[in-house]
């Protein structure tokens, strides 16, 4: 039904914490979800701010940017969402942000696609609200405020505020005539800091106000620190009650502006009668001539198979080889010594710490698909580090075993004469 951009600017206005409570305060009809995503390049703030790094940043929208390129934009998005849902329903979802700014750069041939992306799901019955930050409406970013139905601007209600807040929305109303719909798409979110009201700021800067929300410290800290949803006293709070009214301020300027821009188009109906539209007419492909198939005659009967014959005795273990051949268990001239060879193996078993001399090809069948469905995950550490492993003590060879250099003898007592006594590790050391 809508798709709704949230832009904040300097001095940390409250944008991301807007946006987490609309996306708790939005009213949804059966059927229908809300999406959250943090579309700030300067970064993501939820996982560690609401969520208090309770989830891993493994999931969000950097992953994307691969999957556009291999052309797996539509189904890789579904494996980036996190339900944050009081009710574990998946009503409520959110697309983590970035990790890191110097990822932003690889994201700048995603924007459009993703875009039109978020306008697919959403005739599909989803809401979508954009997190854009302080820096997401400019640059390569800016298609999303273009092509978003309504664009609210946070402000807080301090001269500081407004004075920050001035040449960045002239800016934003102008690249919004220019590129986008329209600049009656933007409008005004105070926060209710300042001694100005909403009627002074409204005047002064020529832009609707679309709601005032309270300056309630603790409750926003819940929203951006961490905290508690589900408590009784979170929902009912001033600052949740008037994130609701807003939304539905939100969402009459939707149906407005879209009835404005498109007077022709028929309302949309409710959520339950939503059905497809018509195909349109295809020409009809011309079916292929019949070719007449001859009868099948009679199948002709297998030819027998003959018995196999005696199968000659193996030669005894002692026995010579023939002239001209090599020695038996010793393989052939010029073939390798690996994989299966025209000869049997040795009545003994490979010895202590050898490896037989017969090893069939491993077989492969290509890469193996990753399983469907399943988020990314970190790849397993190693069982010893580098810097770990090179102390780790390696077993200590047999006694006779060649491949490992005899250890020097230590001394451990002097003879009467002055010789050193020989270490002997059948004997119990002596004391001295």
């Amino acid at each position: 039904m809508a798709v709704i951009a949230v832009v904040g600017g300097p001095g940390a206005p409250g944008a991301t914490t807007t946006a987490l409570a609309l996306l708790l305060a939005w009213p949804l009809q059966p059927g229908r979800r809300i999406l959250l995503v943090e579309a700030d390049p300067d970064g993501g703030a939820v996982l560690a701010g609401a969520l208090e790094g309770r989830v891993d940043a493994v999931y969000g929208l950097r992953n994307l940017a691969v999957a556009d390129r291999r052309g797996l934009l539509a189904q890789t998005i579904w494996e980036q969402l996190i339900d944050l849902s009081p009710e574990g329903n998946a009503e409520r979802l959110l697309l983590p942000g970035l990790t890191d700014p110097a990822q932003a750069p690889g994201l700048a041939y995603t924007w459009e696609p993703f875009v039109d992306l978020l306008h697919g799901i959403e005739q599909q019955g989803y809401d979508v609200i954009l997190d854009l930050g302080r820096s997401g409406a400019t640059g390569t970013s800016a298609v999303l405020a273009r092509r978003a139905d309504v664009v609210a601007a946070t402000v807080r209600t301090t001269l500081r505020g407004l004075s920050a807040a001035r040449p960045r929305l002239a800016a934003l109303a102008e690249d919004l005539t220019a590129g986008g719909t329209g600049a009656d798409a933007l409008g005004l979110l105070l926060v209710a800091e300042g001694p100005y009201s909403g009627a002074e700021v409204s005047r002064e800067f020529g832009l609707p106000v679309l709601g005032v929300l309270p300056h309630a410290a603790r409750t926003a800290r819940v929203l951006s620190d961490g905290g508690d949803t589900t408590d009784r006293r979170f929902i009912r709070s001033e600052l949740m009650r008037t994130a609701r009214s807003v939304a539905d301020e939100l969402q009459l300027l939707v149906r407005r502006r879209r009835q404005r821009l498109a007077p022709n188009a028929a309302p949309t109906p409710a959520p339950a009668q939503l059905t497809a539209p018509n195909p349109p007419a295809v020409p009809a492909v011309p079916a292929a001539p019949t070719v007449p198939v001859p009868a099948p005659g009679p199948v002709p009967a297998p030819a027998p198979v003959p018995a196999p014959g005696p199968v000659a005795p193996l030669p005894p273990m002692d026995a010579p080889a023939p002239y001209g051949q090599p020695p038996y268990g010793q393989p052939l001239h010029g073939q390798p010594s690996f994989g299966p060879q025209p000869y049997a193996e040795p009545a003994h078993g490979p010895g202590e710490g050898e490896r037989p001399s017969y090893a069939p090809p491993l077989i492969t069948t290509g890469p193996v698909a990753p399983l469907a469905g399943l988020a990314p995950q970190p790849a397993a550490p190693a069982p010893f580090p580098a810097h770990v492993r090179s102390h780790v003590q390696a077993p200590r060879p047999a006694d006779g075993d060649e491949q490992y250099p005899l250890q020097q003898p230590v001394v451990t007592e002097r003879q009467g004469d002055g010789r050193p006594y020989p270490y002997n590790p059948g004997e119990v050391l002596r004391a001295r």
